[in-house]
């Protein structure tokens, strides 16, 4: 039998599949109930909340979307929520779909994870296990999680997968209240349980339109900051400054449509309720699975959705910078209710980075943040502060790292650690 490495096998496959619209990878939230109360979320309910309950999609409606994901050709699923631990059955809605090979990958935070979860998990392994450390310590990361106890929960749910030997990955959403311990959390998760570590310090607002999420998010100096601790991670930064430059603006054609990325295309995103939007982010617009199926919504209204055009240019529309801050038309309806409007502190991040690694910005049309004035000036500002912290020779360096960090890779992970909309979940 002939043999490939899984990095090979997703590539070749997403090759074959390139120019075809297929669902291939499908992020279903089966619920918005958590036992955390955590200050940065943007989509978490009480556990106890009834309501929210009563609209989940059951246990046989999961089974049949699962029949018509089969049917559509998708491949993998990301499973996440609120808390997927939440649902009582959701390992055996998890089950339906190990027995219908799907490759699984499964958000949590790992509280609710039990001797027997952990068991079950190891006779029908996932394809990966990803777990939120929202801070180094106790009294940290309980600041964000709000509910005492949880810092023990956590690690001891860690513990379990791991000495079952299951594909476990940590990351974490830096906020003003863990930043001090971001390093520290990578440090655990390396050295302490032998894993890889990521994190994205996008926050977003509350998907019922609350801003309060952003109370705790970064300043974009503390963000790039935060970057540039790591040598390794500023080495991957400037080789990707140096691609970017190099490929030029964004062509016309690429930027004739509101969404740019895989959602629509090769992936989508089924809400606890079964609504289908073009990621986890969005939803202002979508489908209901429930009034007439998976199929009948991917080819109907998301691809309608994913071919709307453009009202016009926006100062995103010509920049080269992109994937430098992960802007995509989610962050704008979350937070400024347009998708087509950018959002300004993903563009203060993108724009710092540059100036801290000592670039200009390549022109791209009425961006305060790059012509003459007092956003350009506290930017530049700000950039030499951080490469006054770069030049410092104590600064943090990755010693037994197996690999360099993943940089943020056009909306990698959106804030939540949920969207897999641009590939990069299945890669």
């Amino acid at each position: 039998m002939n043999s490939a490495s899984y990095g090979t096998f997703s590539k070749e496959l997403h090759e074959r599949q390139s120019g075809r619209r297929t669902p291939a990878q499908v992020s279903i939230e089966v619920t918005r109930r958590c036992p955390l109360e955590c200050l940065h979320c943007y989509n978490n309910l009480p556990m106890g909340d009834q309501a929210a309950r009563a609209q989940e999609l059951t246990f046989e409606q999961h089974c049949k979307l699962l029949d018509d994901l089969v049917e559509a050709g998708s491949l993998w699923i990301l499973y996440t929520g609120g808390e997927i631990f939440a649902r009582p059955d959701f390992l055996k809605i998890y089950t339906e779909a190990k027995k219908r090979g799907f490759l699984i990958t499964l958000f949590t935070n790992g509280t609710l994870i039990t001797p027997k979860i952990a068991d079950y998990l190891a006779e029908w392994r996932p394809f990966s296990i990803e777990i939120t450390l929202y801070g180094g310590t106790r009294e940290t990361y309980e600041a964000l999680t709000r509910i005492p106890g949880s810092y023990d929960r956590c690690i001891r749910g860690i513990r379990l997968l791991l000495d079952r030997k299951l594909p476990l990955k940590l990351k974490t959403v830096p906020t003003r209240i863990n930043k001090h311990e971001v390093y520290e959390m990578k440090r655990m998760a390396e050295e302490d349980f032998g894993v890889q570590f990521k994190f994205d310090p996008l926050i977003n607002p509350r998907i019922d339109c609350s801003q309060s999420p952003l109370a705790v998010r970064l300043s974009a100096e503390e963000a790039v900051e935060l970057d540039f601790l790591d040598r390794r991670r500023e080495k991957e930064y400037r080789e990707l400054v140096e691609k970017l430059l190099a490929a030029g603006p964004p062509s016309a054609e690429q930027a004739k449509n509101v969404y740019g990325c895989g959602g629509g295309s090769s992936s989508c995103a089924i809400d606890p309720a079964g609504r289908m939007s073009i990621c986890l982010l969005s939803h202002q617009e979508g489908y209901d699975i429930r009034s007439g199926g998976f199929r009948e919504g991917w080819e109907g209204p998301l691809q309608t959705i994913r071919n709307k055009p453009s009202k016009g240019p926006t100062i995103c529309s010509r920049c080269q910078l992109r994937p430098m801050c992960g802007m995509c038309p989610a962050n704008g309806e979350l937070e400024n209710g347009d998708p087509e409007k950018p959002v300004e502190f993903l563009c203060q991040v993108a724009h710092l980075r540059m100036y801290a690694l000592g670039h200009e910005v390549p022109e791209h049309g009425n961006c305060a943040n790059c012509k003459p004035g007092e956003a350009r000036e506290a930017l530049l500002a700000a950039a030499a502060r951080i490469r006054k912290s770069m030049a410092d020779p104590l600064r943090f360096e990755i010693a037994k790292a197996e690999e360099p960090f993943k940089i943020l890779q056009t909306h990698e992970t959106c804030g939540t650690g949920a969207c897999t909309s641009c590939g990069a979940g299945a890669l």
